[in-house]
């Protein structure tokens, strides 16, 4: 695992569990089905991660202030449609940034295939190029980790929607303990909140020595449940500084502990931002576009 969990699972045995556990609630979606009751429940009864839930549902202008937030939906093998995951139209209105482990398990396992997909944006449907999944693991890697769980897919047409721009440096924030507000952006919704997308107040308490592709892990106490991975993180100029990946005791309504319960989301620096960047050219984005 990278980032501190390696630490963890070195030293803590404790840790290691929860870690584990963590991860395994976090790269995967619960049974179909299992999310369809919760959204009409109660929040205090199905349990947010941590004891306070500031989240609330997505406003009109918050997608004017957020551009690009979109819905990753997969068929089941009956070839109904689900929600699966957050998905974020950014640099060019064919590139589309989420999370890799939407198509691999922790041991790079294939779990879906792109032609079972779609991404959804403003009300409309686009389909994915089959063949244009960019992972972003190393191609000797034999497991998936927080730094390298990104993937990048092209629209068949473009999206008829405002794209996420791209930051123009990579997040300006100091290895180690820190507070920086952010607000998590959630298009899908999760699991454990009534409503279909939502909006936090939190904050990032913690960036990691880099690991995978130059990528740093940043840990924070923005709440989140099954179908929040790829939720964006945005600092409070508005710019998107991180991308939600996996939580650790998912679903446990537990006070923050940096080392034992706690969100982990990747900064956009790195080999990811230079993959970013790198696509919007070649499908004809400005990779420095600023936001309308």
């Amino acid at each position: 695992m990278g980032g501190g969990g390696t630490a963890l699972w070195r030293h803590h045995s404790r840790a290691a569990i929860v870690v584990l556990a963590g991860w395994t609630a976090g790269f995967s979606l619960p049974p179909a089905g299992a999310t369809d009751g919760i959204r009409g429940s109660d929040v205090d009864a199905t349990g947010a991660l941590y004891p306070r839930d500031g989240r609330r549902d997505l406003l009109a202008e918050d997608r004017l202030r957020f551009p690009g937030a979109g819905v990753l939906w997969c068929r089941r093998a009956d070839g109904v449609p689900r929600k699966a995951a957050a998905a974020w139209l950014i640099g060019a209105p064919t590139l589309v940034m989420l999370n890799a482990h939407n198509f691999r398990n922790r041991q790079l396992e294939t779990t879906r295939v792109v032609a079972d997909c779609y991404f959804q944006i403003g009300g409309r449907n686009y389909d994915f190029v089959p063949d244009s999944l960019h992972l972003g693991v190393a191609r000797d890697a034999e497991r998936l980790h927080i730094t390298d769980d990104w993937a990048l897919l092209r629209l068949v047409q473009p999206a008829e929607a405002p794209t996420q721009p791209l930051p123009e440096a990579p997040p300006d924030l100091a290895t180690g303990d820190l507070t920086l507000p952010v607000t998590m952006v959630s298009p899908g919704g999760h699991g454990n909140y009534r409503g279909e997308s939502s909006l936090e107040t939190c904050a990032i308490r913690r960036v990691d020595p880099p690991t995978e592709g130059g990528t740093r892990r940043a840990r924070h106490d923005c709440n989140d449940g099954y179908g929040g991975s790829g939720s964006g993180l945005f600092d409070e100029a508005g710019r998107l500084v991180a991308m939600q990946s996996a939580s650790l005791s998912m679903n446990s309504r537990h006070a923050f502990d940096i080392e034992f319960h706690y969100g982990s989301a990747l900064l956009l620096e790195g080999a990811l931002l230079e993959a970013l960047r790198s696509a919007a050219k070649e499908t004809g984005g400005d990779p420095r576009r600023k936001a309308p």
